[in-house]
């Protein structure tokens, strides 16, 4: 169990986020922090990133590998796919 808040986590979400946008903006995309629930965090790959077949290693190996690595080791991030910002319960 994260012994945070999610309020308590998103500033140091949103220094993740900051950290590891200048690599996914390297290859024509963008990383957006959509909301934190109950510990776990939702973020959108925005650009070249949407659709890509790489996106969900993108999610994996960089965005909650650092998350882990800079704030807890048991965060979880998931994709939000375009049209289900209002949606996240319906995200699995």
């Amino acid at each position: 169990m994260i012994p945070f808040s999610d309020e308590e986590l998103k500033p140091a979400v949103l220094n993740v986020v900051e950290k590891i946008r200048p690599s996914i903006k390297l290859d024509g995309g963008d990383i957006k922090l959509i909301n934190i629930v109950n510990g776990v965090v939702f973020v959108q790959l925005q650009g070249a990133c949407v659709g890509c077949g790489s996106s969900t290693v993108t999610i994996k190996y960089v965005v909650e590998k650092n998350m882990r690595a800079f704030i807890h080791p048991e965060i979880v991030v998931k994709n939000v796919p375009h049209g289900f910002e209002d949606r996240l319960d319906e995200i699995v």
